[in-house]
């Protein structure tokens, strides 16, 4: 074997080494999908790239919380709650995140942290519910989208999130991520590449039955991943569909991935109260 060959296998064995004994280290978190709405009647095609015209779905609205065993309580997106979303969107059966996370018995003032997979207003919009929470975004996402003064520098994000933005990033509570296979809170990573947006990012978690992947909007429905279709709103669908794929090899198990919008998660997963289900 050549010498150079020799060196990057003992790097890469040196490298699955020291990950696996930071995953032994890691807390293992219990992990929660808890829906907090429904969009009705919404277009497959606006999810699954080259979709049936015709097809409707009722979309869930989720937000995924995770709770490692020291009482660090962490979402991975928030939800909206806005007047102007309300009114545009409609959703049915709708309680504001945080009670829905609330009536799970988690109060909104103890979610220590939450990670935000992208700017959009169904995931990033209630961030400012839970007022005690770090936020964490990747820093190209933030700065592609909202401007120094809090001004929505794309179509992506609204104004009213954009200063939203602003205003919890000069109060200390934003955190900017540096790029792709962070681990921002112990034994929780996260990825980009996925392109729903500029810089999208999905999260991995361990958990009692191994390595959970939270897509949220980077892969819409199960959908997506057994027809190897990739999003339809996306910056780039090869770049998506190679996400989707990184996620298979990330997750312990393909029943793993969690999906951002898809109402079967309440079906593949035991279901601990109305709207939550485990994911294990």
């Amino acid at each position: 074997m050549p010498r150079a060959t020799r060196l990057f296998a003992t790097v890469m064995l040196l490298m699955l080494a020291v990950r696996t004994l930071e995953a032994q280290q890691s807390p293992s978190y219990e992990a929660y999908a808890i829906q907090y709405g429904t969009l009705a009647n919404f277009p497959v095609r606006g999810l699954v790239a080259g979709a049936d015209t015709a097809r409707r779905i009722d979309v869930a609205a989720m937000v995924w919380l995770l709770k490692a065993p020291g009482g660090r309580t962490v979402l991975v997106d928030a939800g909206f709650y806005r007047d102007e979303f309300m009114a545009r969107w409609k959703p049915v059966n709708y309680v504001r995140p945080a009670q829905a996370v609330e009536a799970f018995g988690v109060p909104a003032g103890s979610v220590t942290d939450i990670i935000v997979s992208h700017v959009h207003w169904d995931h990033a919009d209630g961030i400012d519910l839970f007022p005690n929470a770090r936020i964490w975004i990747q820093r190209a996402e933030y700065e592609y989208y909202v401007g120094p003064r809090g001004e929505a520098l794309q179509s992506g994000i609204t104004a009213s999130d954009a200063a939203m933005f602003a205003r919890l990033k000069a109060s200390g509570r934003v955190m900017l991520v540096e790029g792709d296979d962070q681990e921002p809170i112990p034994g929780i990573r996260v990825y980009t590449g996925g392109r729903h947006t500029y810089a999208s990012q999905f999260a991995s978690v361990r958990t009692r039955a191994g390595t959970v992947v939270i897509a949220s909007d980077n892969c819409y429905l199960y959908e997506n991943l057994e027809k190897h279709a990739a999003i339809a709103q996306t910056f780039d669908a090869a770049s998506n569909l190679a996400a989707q794929a990184r996620m298979a090899m990330i997750a312990t198990s393909p029943k793993l991935i969690v999906p951002g919008h898809d109402p079967a998660v309440f079906l593949r997963f035991p279901i601990v109260k109305p709207g939550v289900a485990r994911i294990d």
